[in-house]
């Protein structure tokens, strides 16, 4: 929703990424989506119902929908036999009763187009269709059947950069705006002729144009690129242009809203753009950022429960993963990130939080590699500002790159126990500690306490054990432990041959444990009381994360192109879970997230993800988690899905009206009264399709009126068996009896009388009886009186 940033409709069906998705132009409640599953899928976005599939079987790259193109869609597939190579074809959508269908039959278009959906556009009134791929540009005119080519020089002179990067067309008139790789927008007239086209060149962009888009009446232009501003060109003039700057990233798709009221952008780092006709920014809507490189790892705020990882460029991103969108990012570096290739610059490498989340820990450095500029941040957050605050900054930290870092988790000794540890390539192990400074108002900074070293090895990794008494460090193929009071060395661990990789303690009933993983393929335990190897398994871990509220420990291996995931409890050798090919990526980092509660799951599967639950970050940046539920329950449409007590607003009426409720409740109880239920409290499956149906498909409102308010009823309790079953033959004869009922009741009434004058020597009949005896009196007998 553009007002209100929220998800309105979430679609799943497609097995494969999503390519293309086009509004019907035959009815506006509708859209085409398209995939490289090589299906085409008709949607009612408004209901979120799924309503046809077309089969086509090759891999759809973009998909492209004409108002003058009744029952085709057209879509860019790659052509059989040749790679790299793909063509534009109209895919005709079989007419049939099923949902399931298949759309075999294809008509080439052009060949020789470019993949991205940027890459073709249709002019006005779908009479033609241009084509841009590399310096060559196409005209196919539908009617004539004609095909016009044309081409431009591939010399770089004086900078320049000829090659197509997008192409649009004019809404109203015969004119093609493309964009160029050296920041050059060219519109292209007459091009119906050979050698008689004409084009006019506007140029603001420094780099590549990355997208273009005309206003629906066709007198404005929108550009993007690079710079992150929108340019707006009127009249197809240079000279008369407005901008929208500092939009935060690369500008990669503008899209124009029917109406022409709003315009949107979409950015490179996974964000939406919402912009007002009269370029003023309206709303933004940002999803997890999807940076370069996530040289931070997966790391969770304690108090919000966010995931934290890399962002923007010198920036830090907090993560909301119950409402898939960015809380807010903390600027790290501040200083302003130049978009140019092979500049070095500074960027944010090690991030950790204690254990309250009061005090954040940053490590940026330069990209130089051997004489890297090292700056270590202390943060403190302030409850007023509702933000972390630079506390203190320390210039060159270690001679060399910072390898990891982490705090001492005692929160229950307050901040007088904090602790940091960074370890580096220089061979060193650094213990900072807070200090008071000297100022009247009793501020606290951060200073150097202790610094360790082992035989001159480079320091790759730290953590302390649950109750902070306890230090681990490895020193490429040694474990060292030491006292965090003392800073003794108490005891090393080695297995060689190969670097220790990840090391972690084991936690509340296996805290005496050590975990470690070489990068040699061995996982490793050792038992902190006896100094001894517990066991060792054979495996290639690269990810090894310890839950933070149980026992279990999470272990990702890397073999053969497939990644494998262990769970397991360090005084059990045997893993309680094992789940093969986890996926077709590499998993580079996972995080363990508490839950506010703990799952009441059902199934026996995931005991150990009742407190937590467990994500994963491959090296294409897809962020993936482990889920409980099935499959059918996470693809029921949120049509199917009662939520009506959820979705109410709370208003202090209706915390009174709870308040009430509930007290009434108690006084009942108290009094001794029985609590009867409403039956809506139950989910009846009557009031779940009355309710979220779609009007158009539901049956008449006379079938349903019985099913419904029969749902409503309460039952009585403690019935016999006969009853119920005497009550259901009695529903079957229900219109009969109700015809005849005066006759019934004064017969009932005659034969009561029969029976008080009789006394006891008349039997009660049963309800059975009753109704046999019924139909004979209901019965015709006048045939008899011919006889």
């Amino acid at each position: 929703a553009v007002n209100t940033e929220e998800t309105l409709r979430l679609m799943s069906g497609h097995a494969d990424l999503v390519t293309g998705i086009q509004l019907n132009p035959h009815n506006h409640m509708q859209l085409y989506s398209s995939s490289l599953d090589g299906t085409i899928k008709l949607w009612d976005f408004m209901d979120g119902i799924l309503i046809k599939t077309f089969t086509v079987g090759s891999k759809l790259l973009a998909l492209y929908t004409l108002a003058t193109a009744e029952d085709s869609v057209f879509v860019v597939i790659p052509k059989k036999g040749e790679r790299d190579t793909f063509q534009l074809v109209s895919v005709k959508l079989t007419k049939g009763a099923g949902q399931d269908l298949e759309s075999k039959e294809l008509s080439v278009v052009l060949g020789g187009v470019g993949a991205s959906m940027k890459h073709i556009a249709f002019g006005r009134e779908g009479a033609y269709v241009v084509s841009v791929k590399g310096v060559n540009l196409q005209v196919y005119f539908f009617k004539r059947k004609l095909l016009n080519r044309f081409s431009l020089s591939t010399l770089k002179t004086k900078g320049g950069d000829n090659r197509f990067s997008c192409v649009v067309c004019h809404p109203t008139e015969d004119c093609i705006a493309t964009g160029h790789a050296d920041g050059k927008i060219r519109l292209w007239r007459n091009f119906h002729h050979k050698k008689e086209y004409t084009y006019s060149t506007l140029h603001w962009h420094h780099d590549i144009v990355m997208d273009l888009a005309f206003s629906m009446e066709g007198t404005r232009l929108l550009s993007g690129g690079v710079e992150s501003v929108l340019v707006q060109w009127h009249n197809e003039s240079s000279c008369q242009k407005d901008f929208l700057p500092r939009l935060g990233s690369p500008i990669e798709y503008i899209s124009m809203a029917s109406d022409g009221a709003l315009c949107c952008t979409l950015h490179t780092d996974n964000r939406i753009t919402i912009i007002n006709s009269n370029l003023r920014f309206s709303r933004s809507i940002q999803g997890l950022i999807k940076s370069r490189d996530v040289k931070t790892g997966l790391v969770v705020d304690p108090r919000t429960k966010a995931l934290v990882l890399n962002g923007e460029p010198g920036h830090l991103q907090f993560y909301s993963l119950q409402s898939d969108q960015q809380l807010f990012s903390l600027d790290i570096v501040q200083r302003q990130y130049i978009h140019e290739a092979g500049l070095k610059q500074s960027d944010l490498v090690k991030v950790a939080f204690s254990a309250r989340g009061t005090w954040l820990a940053t490590v940026e450095e330069s990209e130089e590699v051997t004489d890297p500029e090292l700056q270590l941040k202390l943060w403190f957050y302030h409850e007023e500002a509702q933000s972390f605050q630079l506390n203190t900054r320390i210039n060159t930290p270690h001679d060399n790159h910072i390898t990891d870092m982490c705090f001492r988790d005692m929160d229950e000794l307050g901040d007088d126990s904090l602790i940091l540890v960074t370890t580096g390539r220089d061979c060193v192990f650094k213990v900072w500690v807070m200090v008071e400074d000297t100022d009247p108002e009793g501020n606290v900074s951060w200073t150097c306490d202790f610094v360790g070293s082992y035989h001159n090895y480079q320091a790759t990794n730290c953590c302390f054990s649950e109750d902070g008494s306890l230090l681990a460090v490895s020193f490429e193929e040694t474990v060292t432990v030491w006292d965090s009071l003392t800073w003794d060395l108490k005891c090393t661990f080695c297995h060689p041959p190969g670097n220790i990789r990840k090391i972690c303690f084991g936690r509340l009933t296996c805290s005496k444990y050590l975990i470690g993983a070489t990068d040699y393929g061995f996982l490793c335990c050792w038992n902190l009381l006896t100094c001894a190897l517990e066991w060792s398994a054979h495996l290639n871990i690269v990810v090894l994360q310890p839950d933070p509220v149980s026992e279990h420990i999470a272990a990702v291996s890397w073999l053969s192109k497939e990644s494998s995931l262990f769970v397991f409890k360090p005084n059990e050798p045997r893993p309680i879970y094992i789940q093969r090919n986890l996926c077709k990526e590499k998993i580079l980092l996972a995080a363990f997230v508490p839950r506010d509660e703990p799952e009441m799951t059902s199934s026996e599967k995931y005991p150990w993800l009742r407190k937590s639950q467990l994500f994963f970050l491959t090296d294409t940046q897809e962020l993936m988690t482990l889920s409980t539920k099935s499959l059918e329950e996470r693809l029921t449409p949120s049509s199917k899905q009662l939520a009506v007590e959820e979705s109410l607003p709370v208003t202090p009426f209706s915390v009174l009206l709870g308040k009430h409720r509930q007290q009434q409740a108690q006084e009942d109880t108290d009094l001794g009264k029985p609590v009867v239920h409403n039956k809506q409290e139950q989910a009846s499956p009557a009031v779940k399709e009355l309710l979220h149906t779609p009007a158009h498909v539901l049956p008449s409102a006379s079938f349903l009126c019985t099913i419904f308010i029969n749902s409503l009823l309460i039952s009585k309790e403690n019935k016999s068996v006969e009853e119920v079953a005497d009550e259901v033959e009695m529903e079957s004869e229900k219109a009969e009896d109700d015809s005849d009922e005066e006759d019934v009741t004064a017969m009932e009434q005659e034969d009561t009388s029969h029976m008080e004058l009789l006394g006891e020597m008349t039997c009660k009949l049963s309800k059975s009886q009753e109704k046999e005896l019924r139909k004979i009196r209901k019965m015709d007998y006048s045939w008899i009186s011919a006889f």
